[in-house]
């Protein structure tokens, strides 16, 4: 059993007219040995405009294939109001209603413990969705923020511990490992892991702080330092989720390196059975509350 708890559809620039329908995400899932893929959405935010699907074209397209796609809905944090006293009980009401599991993938250029966020995250944590966040460091156009250390995503772990928040991206990554420069928090840093990671002691203190290993930030985390990046995998096997981040049709195998690595895993031995299992679907079902015989 495989969920992929990070996938998307929709077109991806109005420049090269891609789109991703529900039918290709199968076809996909079906060539990877996935089982189920949770659908993020992304274009709620303006940020998100780069892959133009809203959660409408993501209720639209799960509801194809209910049996193997997982709906997430998306709130701008500025919708509405523009407030922290914003309410959204009324759409997250209606996307409960309509079968939506989480909130994401949230990447608004706003700092993350920005007040309207944490009204957010509260509402998300009342109504039991995860949030899947996106952090991004400038001068990248979208991405939640935070100062080297994570202290503002501490501070949302702290102040909203009803909430499941789902780390993503490549600054929530590159802080796996200590002393990490500005332009490592950009990108991809290569090289060991030093000591003292914001990721590892966040995730060791806060309960509701869980990761997707999506896309080729989470694969850089655990791979440019394998000796480290197996121990994390079994350190926090209770806490990790597999994901793919894939949403552009001309993806290949290849090009989404979590894949063959997490078969590899298994296929290897590099893991325990039990730690692979839990980050490989576990996990998902216990944060989406899913049976596995849906």
């Amino acid at each position: 059993m495989l969920i992929d708890f990070h996938a998307h559809i929709g077109r991806v620039s109005q420049e090269r007219k891609e789109s991703l329908e529900a039918s290709q995400i199968i076809s996909r899932l079906d060539e990877w040995g996935i089982d189920k893929a949770c659908v993020l959405a992304l274009s709620e935010t303006p940020e998100g405009n780069y892959l133009e699907a809203d959660t409408e074209d993501v209720l639209r397209e799960c509801s194809h294939f209910p049996k193997r796609l997982i709906p997430f809905c998306l709130i701008d944090p500025r919708f509405g109001l523009n407030s922290p006293d914003m309410d959204f009980t009324f759409l997250l009401e209606e996307y409960v209603a309509r079968g939506c599991r989480g909130i994401g993938e949230l990447l608004p250029k706003m700092s993350i413990d920005d007040p309207r966020c944490l009204n957010l995250f509260h509402q998300a944590g009342r109504f039991k969705l995860p949030v899947v966040i996106d952090l991004h460091s400038r001068p990248v156009s979208y991405g939640l923020e935070d100062a080297p250390g994570l202290p503002g995503l501490e501070r949302v772990l702290r102040v909203c511990p009803e909430t499941i928040i789902v780390g993503h991206g490549p600054t929530f990554w590159a802080e796996i490992s200590g002393q990490v420069s500005a332009e490592e928090r950009q990108g991809y840093p290569s090289g060991p892991v030093k000591p003292g990671g914001a990721v590892p002691r966040l995730m060791k203190t806060y309960p509701n702080l869980f990761a997707d290993l999506s896309a080729g930030s989470g694969y850089n985390a655990l791979t440019r330092d394998l000796s480290f990046g197996l121990d994390f995998l079994e350190a926090f096997q209770d806490k990790l989720l597999f994901g793919t981040d894939y949403c552009v049709r001309s993806h290949t195998r290849n090009e989404v390196k979590i894949i063959d690595f997490f078969h590899r895993l298994k296929q290897e031995k590099l893991i325990s059975l039990d730690a692979w299992e839990k980050i490989a679907w576990k996990n998902a079902a216990r944060l989406l509350n899913y049976d596995r015989k849906n």
